[in-house]
């Protein structure tokens, strides 16, 4: 048997671990949360569900990956006992990499068109409609998205030929160093501007208030509660075996809980500092931060139109967005090839070229439901293909392949609680929390399962409850 690549080190390991967890969710959702449910009493629940929800999962996805040595397609044949079909997972996780990649190679495409028009100065002097006009006249340009998805993906598949070291690890290290560079940046340029006091007051000041009613004075703290324990579970990109991966690259020097939160206080690093960038200029500017893709395509340039030499700082923000999203690409592109490779043998030339091949194929429709295949709205009027990919992956795949990551690692009938605890704590550095067993038995699994089925509730409660209401 051929041995397995490894990192060249543990700063690769966890810079590319990191940068996998690292993704537009963290810009366009996680500053607009925290603003919304009252600044940093927000954060303080968000980094508890993150310790308690996230973290553990991430050290048991690592777990499986660094015992087995494998990827998602063959771990649990590693791992499981003889006779069992926990294997039977390895479809379902090597699908959600493909259905993440099926939208995330057109957005990471959006990045780096925005990069260009932004320095062309295509902005300069457009309205707030104006530069509604810019995004729409995107989304409706099949052609001008095909070119930069294609960008995307030869730029991912290019990375991930070069191998393990000299591609993944070596060109991610150096994308996260400058993405960190460029946040940097961008923040002292927005922390300075006149007006920026209010703010980072709004962002950073805890609001108790705003925790807990709206401003319709509705009682919403389950809410926040809830958006805590989501942003929290989802950022970290478990339950598809992206992590795991990563795990199988590495040694036995460090304990696997240690690097679990040194992944997380990266991810939460950026998520955090990306507010900073935010609400400052959103405020200096008279703007109101909005979440999703409206806030990136349409609230932020306007900011940037506003501020001086925004030409220069709009480029860079997306640039250090265009990493962002460059880094979960390269990051899921290593887990796609690796999976034939582990399961058939197949050369790693072989896999990229085929890969490459289906991962043009099936971001077709994700690009094509903005304008040819608009008129398929899959769930309601005003979704499309993307919001349909959205949900099976972040409403079903990574929640119920956590769970079955989680319970793989505690249950008997699975790898087992010793076996995990075994591979989780050798080396050195912070051991895995071995007195909370009945925890991660009982009480973790059933917090998957309640953000599973709020994540139906969210998107189809209000249908049902309109029926009811009949």
């Amino acid at each position: 048997m051929k041995e397995r690549e490894t990192f060249a080190s543990r700063l690769g390991f966890v810079l590319i671990s990191a940068g996998c967890a690292i993704g537009l969710g963290n810009v366009w959702r996680f500053p607009y949360i925290v603003g919304k449910y009252g600044g940093a009493a927000f954060v303080l629940i968000y980094l508890v569900f993150l310790v308690i929800l996230g973290l553990p999962i991430m050290a048991m996805e690592f777990s499986v990956g660094r015992a087995s040595r494998r990827s998602v397609a063959t771990s649990f044949h590693e791992l499981e006992p003889k006779g069992a079909k926990w294997h039977w997972y390895s479809w379902f996780g090597m699908a959600g990499n493909y259905m993440l990649m099926m939208f995330y190679t057109t957005v990471a495409g959006w990045m780096i068109l925005y990069c260009i028009k932004m320095a062309k100065g295509d902005f300069v002097g457009l309205d707030a409609a104006g530069v509604g006009e810019q995004f729409n006249g995107m989304l409706s340009n099949p052609g001008l998205m095909l070119v930069f998805m294609i960008l995307v993906v030869l730029i991912g598949m290019g990375v991930c030929s070069l191998g393990l070291q000299k591609g993944v690890e070596k060109i991610t290290k150096v994308m996260m160093v400058l993405l960190l560079a460029i946040l940097l940046v961008l923040v002292v340029r927005s922390v300075t501007l006149p007006g920026a006091g209010e703010g980072l007051k709004f962002y950073l000041m805890p609001n108790f208030h705003n925790l807990m009613y709206d401003a319709a004075g509705n009682f919403i703290l389950g809410e926040a509660i809830f958006a805590a324990m989501g942003q929290a579970f989802f950022t970290l990109s478990l339950g598809i075996g992206a992590m795991a991966i990563f795990g199988s690259y590495i040694g036995k020097e460090h304990r696997l809980m240690g690097e679990a939160v040194n992944v997380g206080i990266l991810d939460t690093f950026v998520a955090f500092v990306v507010g900073l960038v935010i609400f400052p200029s959103a405020f200096a500017f008279g703007v109101t931060p909005d979440s999703g893709t409206s806030l990136i395509f349409l609230t932020l340039p306007n900011v940037f139109n506003a501020m001086p030499g925004g030409r220069l700082w709009g480029a860079l923000f997306f640039v250090f967005m265009s990493f962002a999203a460059l880094s979960t690409v390269i990051a899921v592109f290593q887990n796609i090839i690796t999976f034939p490779k582990d399961k058939w043998g197949w050369s790693h030339k072989k896999s990229v070229l085929v890969n490459l091949v289906a991962i043009f194929l099936l971001s077709l429709p994700c690009l094509l439901g903005f304008n040819v295949l608009s008129g398929f709205q899959p769930l309601g009027a005003g979704t499309v293909v993307l919001d349909l990919e959205d949900f099976i992956l972040s409403d079903n795949l990574l929640p119920l392949g956590s769970l079955v990551y989680l319970l793989f690692c505690v249950s008997r009938k699975g790898w087992g609680w010793e076996n995990f605890l075994n591979e989780a704590d050798q080396g050195k550095g912070l051991s895995f929390p071995r007195k909370l067993y009945p925890y991660f038995r009982i009480a973790l699994p059933i917090l998957v399962v309640f953000i599973f089925l709020m994540g139906y509730w969210n998107k189809f409660g209000g249908a049902l409850m309109g029926l009811f209401g009949k």
